[in-house]
């Protein structure tokens, strides 16, 4: 079998994608890149000499290789895609797409000029229950869209440290509320297949875990969503304080949805339906199931990859399209931005005083020119004079002390090689056999 000769920028969360280059066998390793030599070297212990090591993306970019993984900051994917686009080289970027309308704007003229694969590596459209229900929705199985919800609460207060290491400039730390919202939004728009063409950001306020962790922005985004066909979606997510991933989906046949994880009966591995065949004629009764939703790769290579498995097949449908199958279920530019947009113009819409926010189709190259020099983000080195604050009621001054305190604890747990990053390495275990 042939095998893609995969590089991978991000030693931390790129462990999952390093983790299926070992696993699958239509895939290899051949070249990691991290600016964090700790972190390089960590991969190096774990996969040994056979694998090319760089600090330089200058240097990575041109080893011999077909595609590129970014796993990077989330808020900095779209100039490294552009440039591996332009080096011949297919790309997977994991969240976020873009930080700006203007980087969406490049991303999809450089997708469309190199003619290669772009896969966005939305995870959670992968898992076992949205995939499933992704599959029952386009069978016809709950009818048209009509009302749905998404739903990603994390809270990171435990390991805030890990992963933003006390840095006050860290993305994390500056991204407004409604900022990464695809793991909420994502998986409806990649159910449903349907734009997302108008919406209405909601901001939580200000809380102490935030504050005391250094996170500047509110403490979650909602934003209500109209879709193309007149649907309505109701996303949700951030740091509230007990975690829950969950989706539901209304149609003119009926409902499903994913298990929740209070309720601790499966969570994203089981799924309720309830529907019929009649549209709207209330038969009785009407269908209803619950079910295991089962995945090709089987149940081992779930437990082995992170997500529910999802890191795993997010890779597989990537590698497979790179190797001609036009099926793959990958999620390509203008999906990807369909999703991340949501979030950007929810906040704009939450600057505006919480007015509803038409979303541009940037399939469309007329509609791309009035977007093509917006930078307005959070990111000083990015926006120039479109800064936006990062919570809409003006962003707080939070002391030195919380960066020193947050990055004295990262220090320790990494010199004592213990911890959620180790962790995360450590999925990256051994060279395939």
């Amino acid at each position: 079998m042939k095998k893609v000769r995969i590089g991978v920028m991000g030693a931390y969360r790129g462990t999952g994608m390093i983790s299926y280059c070992n696993a699958a066998d239509n895939a290899e390793l051949v070249a990691v890149c991290d600016k964090f030599r700790p972190a390089l070297d960590k991969q190096r212990e774990l996969l040994g000499d056979d694998i090319a090591y760089y600090e330089s993306f200058d240097e990575f970019i041109k080893h011999d290789m077909d595609a590129v993984v970014l796993a990077n900051y989330a808020n900095e994917h779209v100039p490294f895609a552009i440039r591996a686009l332009k080096a011949g080289k297919h790309v997977f970027s994991e969240v976020l797409p873009c930080q700006t309308m203007k980087e969406a704007v490049e991303l999809c003229e450089a997708v469309e000029e190199s003619g290669l694969v772009y896969a966005y590596g939305e995870n959670y459209c992968y898992m076992p229950a949205p995939a499933e229900m992704r599959r029952l929705y386009r069978a016809g199985k709950i009818g048209e869209f009509e009302y749905g919800e998404g739903e990603y609460i994390h809270n990171c207060e435990p390991i805030w440290h890990s992963i933003t290491y006390g840095d006050p400039d860290h993305w994390r730390n500056n991204m407004y509320a409604t900022f990464y919202c695809t793991h909420s939004m994502g998986p409806i728009i990649h159910i449903t297949g349907l734009r997302p063409v108008k919406v209405t950001g909601y901001e939580g306020s200000k809380n102490e875990r935030n504050l005391r962790t250094g996170a500047k922005a509110g403490a979650f985004g909602i934003e209500m969503v109209e879709l193309e066909n007149g649907g309505i979606v109701k996303s949700i997510h951030g740091g509230l304080y007990k975690n829950s991933v969950w989706y539901s989906l209304y149609g003119s046949k009926g409902t499903m949805e994913s298990a929740r994880e209070i309720t601790k009966n499966g969570e994203m591995k089981t799924i309720f339906v309830n529907a019929d065949e009649y549209d709207g004629e209330y038969p009785s009764p009407s269908h209803r199931e619950s079910y295991a939703p089962h995945q090709f790769a089987g149940e081992a290579l779930e437990k082995q990859f992170g997500h529910g498995g999802s890191d795993f097949y997010s890779m597989y449908h990537f590698v497979d399209r790179i190797l001609g199958n036009k099926e793959a279920d990958t999620i390509d530019v203008y999906e990807a931005l369909d999703m991340g947009m949501v979030g950007m113009f929810a906040y704009r819409s939450i600057l505006a005083g919480g007015v509803p926010v038409e979303i541009p189709n940037l399939r469309d190259p007329a509609e791309r020119e009035k977007w093509r020099n917006d930078t307005a983000c959070t990111d000083p080195k990015v926006a120039g004079d479109m800064l936006l604050p990062v919570f809409s009621k003006g962003t707080p001054d939070i002391p030195a002390e919380v960066y020193a305190r947050m990055k004295d604890k990262y220090e320790k747990e990494l010199a004592a090689d213990e911890g959620y990053v180790s962790m995360a390495f450590r999925q990256s275990s051994g060279k395939k056999k």
